[in-house]
């Protein structure tokens, strides 16, 4: 991220099946590290808005992020904003700095993906095929345990597991919501470089994901590219203070 002076916003997106809180601390650390403000959203069909129907396609699902960016926060409309987004929220984050450039300051990707750039099987390692059909199918507890088993490299940390255990039955995400934001991100393609600064963020050793779609990306982007060497698909749960040292430099 190259920061400009002022106190530009920042606006992080999660991925499939994921809410705002399951950033944790995350977002406090990069305020305080970045000295301005961090926001963010949950998708339709996820967290807060559980119960709403989410769309299926990454452009339909990127209006309904600007539109809950507008209404819930009306005092920064009008200012650009550094969005900060991790595998499917990648996709949105580029959809929108594409089709809104005036209002992305830049973008920073971690562990995305797009069609057309690698086969299917990079953008989802064979390995969790029957763990993805297993979390549609399973109840909050299994699928939460199958969650941290494709995208955290990390011990198990049980309090935070009972944590996402406890979101997934606070707001469960249904089957068919599941399944439209899967489909969109299975069908997001590339089409051409936002014209705002990026930065790509890649696990080498991530379990869910290929990191070669990040080389990929970066190289389609001409964007910059920083590999962690032992982190996995969910970064900011893995590595939180290196990723945070990397987007304050």
């Amino acid at each position: 991220m190259v920061l400009s002076s002022e106190k530009t916003p920042v606006l992080l997106i999660r991925g499939l099946l994921r809410e705002s809180r399951h950033w944790l601390h995350f977002p406090a650390l990069l305020s305080e590290k970045l000295q301005r403000p961090v926001f963010t959203l949950d998708l339709p069909g996820c967290g807060a808005l559980y119960k709403e129907k989410s769309a299926a396609s990454v452009p339909a699902l990127r209006k309904q992020l600007q539109q809950q960016w507008a209404q819930r926060y009306p005092d920064y409309q009008g200012q650009a904003v550094h969005l900060v987004a991790i595998s499917m929220g990648g996709m949105l984050a580029l959809d929108w700095a594409l089709t809104a450039p005036e209002q992305v300051k830049s973008v920073v990707l971690i562990n995305s993906s797009s069609a057309g750039l690698n086969p299917f099987w990079q953008r989802l390692l064979p390995g969790n095929y029957l763990k993805v059909l297993l979390c549609l199918l399973a109840g909050p507890l299994q699928r939460e345990e199958l969650i941290w088993q494709m995208t955290v490299n990390s011990p198990v940390q049980p309090d935070v597991l009972k944590q996402w255990q406890q979101w997934a039955i606070e707001n469960p995400v249904s089957r068919i919501n599941a399944l439209r934001q899967l489909w969109a991100a299975s069908r997001f393609r590339f089409k051409q470089s936002p014209p705002c600064r990026l930065k790509v963020f890649t696990s080498k050793n991530d379990q869910l994901v290929s990191s070669e779609c990040s080389l990929a990306l970066a190289e389609k982007l001409q964007a910059p590219l920083f590999i962690h060497q032992t982190a996995g698909h969910d970064l900011p749960m893995d590595a939180a203070d290196w990723l945070i040292e990397q987007l304050g430099s």
